[in-house]
């Protein structure tokens, strides 16, 4: 019960994250054109999570999904701040979202006997 508990309370904190992308977005769209795309994802994703925190375990998938997608971007960007293609500050986006992933796979629900 704590466990479903707080992973709604995540979902909805990381969905309410995603979904401050929406003003960027608009600020962005004309200037930085992939920017704005990963924005639109973003936000996109966010409103998904707020909704998958009234049933958690019926929306599985997505979560999963939120949780390993963060991961793959956070290695990804890691990797670009190594190399020097990103400015290291970036880091600081790079733990978030691992932080963000990793807490998704932990409170995860788990699968449900058929």
């Amino acid at each position: 019960m704590i466990r479903e508990r707080a992973l709604k309370v995540v979902l909805l904190v990381v969905g309410l994250i995603f979904l401050t992308g929406v003003y960027p977005l608009t600020m962005f769209f004309g200037r930085d054109p992939a920017l704005a795309m990963m924005l639109s994802l973003y936000v996109t994703l966010g409103i998904f999570l707020l909704l998958a925190a009234r049933n958690p375990l019926a929306n599985r998938s997505l979560i999963a999904f939120t949780a390993w997608s963060n991961l793959a971007h956070a290695s990804l960007m890691a990797v670009q701040a190594y190399r020097k293609v990103i400015e290291h500050g970036e880091l600081l986006g790079v733990a978030a979202l691992v932080i963000i992933g990793v807490a998704l796979i932990a409170l995860a629900p788990a699968k449900q006997p058929v």
